[in-house]
């Protein structure tokens, strides 16, 4: 039988440092590609691919809550909901961005719901 080589080294090397604050929450899987290592993953030169963000459930009540009080979240509140939810203050400004344009797309919808029945 063949003797096993050398053990594969890691995606990472040790240089990149304290893992991003979304590994954590993914748990050790083995399949944990960190920031690093995205450039081996790249769809056009120059362009790095990033990996989605996946919410809990209780994020994104939270975030929803949040929106649903004020639609725009900046500076030390968005820090104190990014730090209380465990995420970046990145992933929480483009979840308000996100959030917005999904709420004025379903605004413009009932808008001409509304427009629809009168006319």
């Amino acid at each position: 039988p063949p003797t096993p080589g050398p053990p594969l080294p890691p995606l990472c090397a040790p240089a990149c440092g304290v893992p991003p604050a979304w590994a954590a929450r993914l748990g050790a899987t083995g399949f944990l590609i960190s920031k690093c290592c995205f450039p081996l993953f790249k769809a056009k030169p120059g362009k790095v691919k990033r990996v989605r963000t996946i919410f809990s459930s209780e994020q994104l009540a939270r975030l929803e809550q949040e929106f649903s009080r004020q639609q725009y979240l900046v500076g030390q509140e968005r820090c104190l909901l990014a730090s209380s939810l465990h995420l970046t203050e990145e992933q929480v400004k483009v979840w308000f961005q996100n959030r917005r344009i999904k709420w004025r797309k379903q605004s413009l919808e009932q808008q001409q719901a509304k427009l629809a029945k009168m006319g």
